[in-house]
């Protein structure tokens, strides 16, 4: 999942960012309200992280015109402000935020409001996802599969949890590359082929047809997470 920073407070910008990235997060910085912009405008996010005394452009503004595009209008927007007032979180909230953090603030709960709000896009609405023999866990980072903990890279990780909220739908690499990495990620190299290859690998290790089971290739499209019958496989090859 990919995260955007947005604060001025340059310490807190690369805690905060230091932090996600161990858990396995994709992370982009912005230090003033209109970096803030152009970034969310030009990449695909899945939370905001949003100060409201920015520079250039204030939170608030820049909340209420991410929400007025239509093309991003789906991300999430959780504030991160000093600001505790009654009528200031009305405020943040009314301008289109999801959620409103207090600073300071323990990281663990952060940690655990990105996850809520990260349910909030799909059907399961707890921090594990399991899909028969297949568990996920995205509290503790963990994958099993049965009694077997499945090891797996951060990168591996974020691209079976980006799957495994998104059944049936066909992801393309071009989506993936954006959810998964940051903006550093060359998008003409094929490392979202090379780093489905190595999980359906490590997913063999536990079944042999668990690979190509779970993770369908749909040619000249991307991928789609599915658990496919036996007839069904037979028509796809």
């Amino acid at each position: 999942m990919r995260i955007l920073i947005v604060e001025d407070e340059e310490d807190l910008a690369r805690a905060l960012a230091k932090g996600l990235k161990r858990e396995g997060y994709a992370v982009d910085i912005a230090a003033d309200g209109l970096t803030g912009w152009e970034l969310a405008d030009t990449n695909e996010y899945d939370v905001i992280l949003l100060d409201i005394n920015l520079p250039e452009l204030d939170g608030i503004s820049l909340c209420q015109r991410i929400r007025r595009s239509s093309h991003h209008n789906d991300v999430f927007i959780l504030m991160l402000t000093a600001r505790s007032h009654p009528d200031e979180v009305e405020e943040g909230l009314d301008s289109g935020a999801d959620d409103y953090l207090r600073k300071p603030f323990v990281f663990n709960e952060l940690l655990a409001r990105i996850r809520a709000l990260l349910r909030r896009s799909s059907s399961v609405k707890s921090s594990v996802l399991q899909f028969d023999q297949l568990k996920l866990d995205s509290k503790t980072k963990e994958v099993w599969f049965e009694n077997a903990l499945v090891p797996l890279t951060r990168k591996e990780f974020g691209l079976l949890e980006y799957l495994m909220l998104h059944p049936g739908e066909v992801i393309s690499s071009e989506r993936l590359l954006e959810h998964v990495w940051d903006i550093h990620a060359d998008p003409l190299t094929s490392t979202v082929r090379v780093h489905i290859n190595s999980l359906r690998k490590k997913l063999a290790h536990h079944d042999p047809e668990a690979g190509e089971r779970f993770i369908q290739t749909v040619q000249g499209h991307g991928y789609k997470w599915t658990l496919r019958t036996a007839e069904k496989k037979e028509e796809t090859t």
